[in-house]
């Protein structure tokens, strides 16, 4: 192949194949992403720490490999981030938060055993909201990132740098977290695609954990296929982590590139119509994109969901207690360690009761069914809102941490369901919006599939932020 584009366009499939054809070499891409993350991150600061003398060390293991004939899969001397709550061996992991400030993990996370064994080039650490939570505080150890679309405007959270760093093209890849819709808010905010798999899916083994039973860990990337080739080298069984599935892993590529021809599509518009957070602009892209699905050759059809506001509060409750049992120690003894939207938000969970708990536990066991059992037996996927309107500017954001209403992405955290945030155009103040392709369980290929044809159908991915600071950071 030639190279047509700037390095730090080139998806991970493309800067692979050039990789292997000796094109490029992946001391290049490190090189190239380092110079954008130093030119353009002051504006963004989606970086909390970077390891330039690692990733080139890393960079120069990967080159070696291949000139000896060595292929550790998709992701060999690729460059990417991770969230700063996922442990990374001897590089400080804070979570944000200043009770971690000086934490150094001894092991790596899971994910982090796997792209670092599939040659992968660790840049460094991304932003989060604080212990993946909190809102976008300046009360914190490193100051919120920022959208590159506009810096005025904020990411979504909590896995906001990841998301950063994706849009300004500093990396391809950065591994995220998803809790109530950590993946895919960011995503949909910052006009990147998220994958939030199925519960057990990928191993949490090693990530500062929110709500046990609603974490799922997952990568935001630039384009589907990027997606689907990290979950090639994060996906699997882990014996060390009790959630984790015991099933073979998928070949997530192998429906990319097909239409959308026999499959069903349950469009959920219903299920946000009504919500007082939904602007005009989204729904009119939501609704472009179902007739988009169609044209592609599939079948869509509205279907009725229970009420938001049933998956709302389950998640609500079951989150906020599984968080406050996490934190209850820290919450009592050192209270203003913590910035002001993460104290908020944890100490919800101390008023909550056992009953409480069990009473959302055995709702969610009949949302989780209506899901599957009703819906996702007689349709393939749905196709449902992810962002109800463009991101809010950091002036929207007063004491509290309350202004998240414009979200519907905790249905699928409740339900464990792999969720995809799809770009799908943009508001008429140049920010992205967002849908979702929820699937069923352990079934991300098809969830691919759908994402991968509308986005070269409608090829909102080649649109790019434009930022000042790119030109020098080229």
């Amino acid at each position: 192949m030639s190279i047509a584009v700037p390095l730090h366009e080139l998806s991970i499939a493309e800067a692979s194949a050039a990789l292997r054809a000796g094109e490029i070499s992946s001391r290049m891409l490190t090189e190239n992403a380092l110079q954008r993350i130093f030119g353009l991150d002051p504006a963004i600061s989606a970086f909390v720490l970077v390891t330039a003398d690692r990733a080139l060390a890393d960079a120069e293991k990967a080159d070696a490999a291949f000139a000896a004939g060595i292929d550790r899969g998709p992701m060999q001397g690729i460059p990417y981030a991770m969230k700063d709550i996922y442990d990374t061996a001897g590089i400080r992991t804070t979570g944000h938060s200043n009770l971690l400030r000086d934490n150094v993990p001894a092991t790596d996370s899971a994910v982090q055993e796997k792209l670092a064994a599939g040659g992968g080039v660790l840049l460094g650490k991304v932003g989060t909201f604080e212990f993946a939570i909190g809102g976008p505080s300046f009360d914190l150890p490193f100051p919120p990132a920022r959208n590159p679309w506009n810096t005025d405007h904020f990411t979504g959270g909590s896995s906001s740098g990841s998301a950063a760093a994706v849009a300004a093209g500093m990396v391809r890849m950065a591994m995220g977290s998803d809790t109530g819709g950590s993946i895919r808010g960011p995503a949909a905010y910052c006009g990147t695609v998220g994958l939030k798999p199925t519960y057990g899916r990928v191993s949490r083994r090693g990530v500062f954990p929110l709500a046990y039973s609603l974490d799922h860990c997952g990568p935001l990337a630039w384009s589907v296929e990027d997606a689907a080739l990290t979950m090639q080298v994060i996906g699997g069984y882990d014996p060390l982590e009790p959630a984790s599935a015991k099933l073979p892993v998928p070949d997530f590529t192998e429906k990319l590139n097909r239409d959308l021809s026999g499959l069903r599509i349950g469009y959920t518009r219903k299920f946000y119509i009504e919500n007082p957070f939904l602007t005009a602009e989204a729904t009119a892209a939501l609704d472009a994109a179902a007739q988009q699905m169609a044209a592609l050759g599939a079948v869509v059809d509205e279907v009725d969901m229970p009420p938001f506001e049933q998956f709302d509060a389950c998640c609500r409750v079951i989150m906020f207690s599984e968080a406050y049992a996490i934190h209850e120690t820290d919450l009592k003894v050192r209270p203003h360690a913590y910035g002001r939207y993460g104290y908020q938000r944890l100490i919800s969970g101390a008023v909550l009761s056992a009953a409480d708990y069990v009473q959302a536990q055995r709702l969610r066991r009949e949302l989780t069914a209506f899901v599957n059992d009703k819906l996702l037996s007689r349709h393939d996927a749905l196709l449902a809102p992810n962002a109800l309107s463009t991101a809010a500017p950091f002036s929207d954001f007063g004491p509290d941490a309350s202004r998240w209403g414009g979200m519907l992405t905790g249905p699928f955290n409740v339900t464990g369901n792999p969720a995809l945030a799809l770009p799908i155009g943009f508001g008429a103040n140049g920010l992205p919006l967002s849908a979702q392709i929820v699937g069923r369980p352990f079934d991300e290929p098809t969830v691919l599939q759908i994402g991968s044809a509308y986005e070269a159908a409608v090829g909102v991915t080649k649109i790019r932020p434009s930022m000042p600071q790119a030109a020098k950071a080229a």
